[in-house]
């Protein structure tokens, strides 16, 4: 069941214990806010790939993961979107 935060930005597991955030359009604050909100409804080891388009919110995500003791695990981007792999911590 996917659940909508906003009406553009969707949030929906994609297999057993990682789920998937697109929040592309959105800038800063915003990705951050989302992702956020996001791992807090995963439960410890599970996965969220995030897909984003705002180049610095990179920065803001990086920061959370440190500062929440999510561990941050794979970075790629292509053409300009941004896929990044965080695993909850716990």
């Amino acid at each position: 069941m996917a659940i909508k935060l906003q009406e553009t930005v969707k949030f929906a597991p994609v297999s057993a214990g990682n789920f998937e955030l697109d929040v592309r359009g959105y800038g800063c604050p915003h990705v951050q806010i989302y992702t956020e909100k996001a791992l807090k409804k995963l439960k410890a080891q599970e996965q969220l790939t995030v897909i984003f388009d705002n180049p610095s919110s990179g920065e803001s995500i990086s920061y959370l993961c440190a500062s929440s003791g999510d561990e941050l695990l794979q970075r790629d981007e292509h053409a300009g979107t941004f896929t990044w792999t965080i695993r909850r911590g716990g």
